[in-house]
């Protein structure tokens, strides 16, 4: 869209596609309760959704920003919502194979395999934009999608699965009476906000830093090798340390270290804009941010993942990561008209500013350490 000459209000309003992410818990209940009968109740879903993932992104080819918007936006929404129902999936499929005592580790590859895909696959993208253009690039995305799909149908398995849902109430409703039950109005209420607060400051910047690195003058190509290569291993290193540090300290005393080091790395951000284009700062800040964003996530899914019932897993993990997508896709959608009222420069300031109350408010709050007890949620369901 940047290079398209797409205005930045519009550019950040595009995030409301992402939109699908923060209802997904409004059809997790479907993904718990039946299943798709070709590798698993949860892999069967997965399967299914990169299969029409594939085939949309595919579709891209024939489409531009500049010539329709809306036909743009409205793929980009189909994409979220059936990528959003294959998180639901997946999600679910992570909290039943993972122990209590495996969850450190288990989030942090969780966490380095996403994350990692993200960059790397943004990487490869932008250095392919520059030599054959967005059309054919996302003909690559797709068919790296549909090769993953066989992958997922070949050679995973699902082994000791808990039972669908018996009916509705089961499946709709127990999910949400479960979850306030056993937290409390109080905490529950502090929960809910808390997830929507507490990457705020780190989505606004990412939902505006490829337009403020392009702006800033760095090509498509240098993007992609510095944010993607670099960054891809940084991820990683903060990944693996959040995961290891989570262990020891346990997820009250790492979300509140990473919540600090999250917001502070956006100041990288403010010293790239006051210096201009140089590539040395670029890589720094590239370093920095996705570091801290890797411990911040790691302790992050931990915490959510911690706060789910392996019994109603597929609901209520789409619930809470709903609360986080709204940070990432609705509250920063306003990014661009506020980068056009005060600039760059305040904009990454505000950021830092706006990632404090998430990251206060675990002063205030319970956290169980050990996660959930799924007896004790029977009795109070």
């Amino acid at each position: 869209m940047t290079l398209e000459k797409m205005d930045l209000a519009s550019i950040g309003f595009i995030s409301l596609a992402g939109l699908p992410y923060s209802l997904k818990f409004l059809w997790s209940p479907l993904i718990d309760r039946f299943s798709i009968p070709v590798s698993g109740r949860r892999l069967g879903w997965v399967f299914t959704m990169q299969i029409i993932l594939a085939a949309l992104i595919a579709s891209m080819f024939f489409l531009s920003p500049a010539a329709s918007i809306k036909a743009f936006a409205a793929v980009t929404l189909l994409i979220a919502f059936f990528s959003a129902t294959q998180d639901i999936a997946f999600d679910a499929y992570k909290i039943e194979v993972l122990e209590k005592h495996e969850l450190g580790a288990g989030v942090a590859l969780s966490v380095l395999g996403y994350r990692a895909a993200l960059i790397a696959t943004s990487a490869a993208a932008f250095v392919m934009a520059d030599n054959i253009g967005w059309r054919k690039s996302y003909l690559a995305i797709a068919a790296v999608i549909f090769i993953l799909s066989l992958i997922t149908l070949r050679y995973f398995r699902e082994e000791h699965a808990t039972a669908a849902p018996a009916d509705f109430k089961e499946a709709v409703i127990m999910p949400f009476a479960e979850f306030s039950g056993r937290l409390g109005f109080r905490e529950t209420a502090m929960t809910l906000v808390f997830i929507a607060l507490y990457k705020y400051g780190d989505s606004l910047v990412s939902n505006m830093s490829t337009s403020f690195l392009m702006l800033t003058g760095f090509s498509q190509t240098e993007i992609g090798a510095l944010s993607g290569g670099i960054g891809m291993f940084a991820t990683m290193a903060g990944v693996v340390a959040g995961g290891a540090f989570l262990s020891s300290a346990g997820i009250k005393r790492s979300l509140l270290a990473f919540g600090i080091l999250q917001g502070a790395s956006n100041f990288m951000y403010y010293a790239l804009y006051i210096a201009g284009k140089n590539y040395y700062l670029m890589a720094a800040t590239m370093v920095i941010e996705n570091l801290c964003a890797g411990l911040g996530t790691a302790a992050f899914v931990a915490y959510i993942m911690s706060l789910c019932s392996k019994k109603f897993s597929a609901t209520q993990y789409a619930l809470l990561t709903s609360l986080m997508a709204v940070s990432r896709d609705i509250l920063v959608a306003p990014a661009g008209k506020m980068v056009n009222m005060i600039g760059f420069g305040n904009f990454f300031i505000l950021t830092v500013i706006l990632s404090i109350p998430g990251t206060a408010m675990l002063i205030f709050m319970k956290i169980n350490e050990n996660g959930d007890d799924i007896e004790t949620a029977k009795k109070i369901c």
